[in-house]
């Protein structure tokens, strides 16, 4: 069975209603990122940051995947698919595909900050005085900028051994990332979806300029004949 490796990015879930990107001007849902998305910002105030992951956990039982997700978890009774994604959300999981790694984390899990290994499924509010059992406080479950992306790695080993890769919603410009593309065999054919792409298709390479849900109707196409 052939193993397609898909990366998605913060486009992949725009059509579901999430915004998980940055704007022009360096703000996230208005807030300053370095404020919201790094350890320096949670130890200065832990509430506010808190707060801001409290209210997009909110979101993600107000939105459900899109036609996108269940295209790519369809794909599986045909294909290995290994999903390794740059959002937070659950929506692939809550589409049907099983084999998902976050890199940046997930909404609905937090950790010690303490321990980062000491991982809790979490589905309501994150408040400062809820601890791990040793009495640490809890923190989102997020890779914020200046730390380790833990599963860097194992996304490493699985792109190793791709016979298809499929790019949806993201520019692959943002490291650690972008550097997964090294490991992607030369023989390997990709499909790019974009709506705005900044490059052509090629003998390797497919660009599908639609956003993810036309895109994906069209790999489907392509894949399941």
């Amino acid at each position: 069975m052939k193993h397609i490796v898909v990366l998605t990015g913060a486009g992949m879930s725009a059509e579901s209603g999430i915004k998980t990107f940055r704007d022009e001007n360096g703000l996230w849902e208005g807030h300053d990122v370095m404020e919201v998305a790094t350890p320096q910002g949670f130890e200065a105030n832990p509430e506010l940051v808190l707060d801001f992951y409290n209210q997009r956990r909110r979101q993600l039982f107000e939105v459900h995947p899109n036609r996108a997700h269940f295209d790519l978890a369809a794909l599986e009774q045909y294909y290995k698919v290994s999903i390794i994604t740059q959002n937070v959300d659950d929506l692939h999981e809550r589409a049907g595909s099983s084999q998902v790694i976050h890199l940046h984390g997930e909404l609905l899990k937090v950790r010690s900050s303490f321990d980062e290994e000491d991982i809790i499924t979490w589905k309501t509010d994150l408040h400062l005085g809820d601890t791990c059992k040793k009495g640490y406080q809890l923190r989102p479950h997020i890779v914020w900028f200046g730390e380790d992306v833990p599963m860097i790695t194992t996304a490493m080993t699985i792109c190793e051994t791709a016979d298809i890769l499929i790019i949806i919603g993201t520019s692959m410009q943002v490291y650690p990332a972008a550097g997964l593309m090294h490991y992607i065999p030369e023989d390997t054919h990709t499909y790019f979806i974009d709506p705005n792409p900044a490059i052509s298709s090629n003998h390797r390479i497919t660009v599908i300029p639609e956003n993810a849900t036309k895109g994906m109707k069209q790999i489907v196409n392509y894949l399941i004949k």
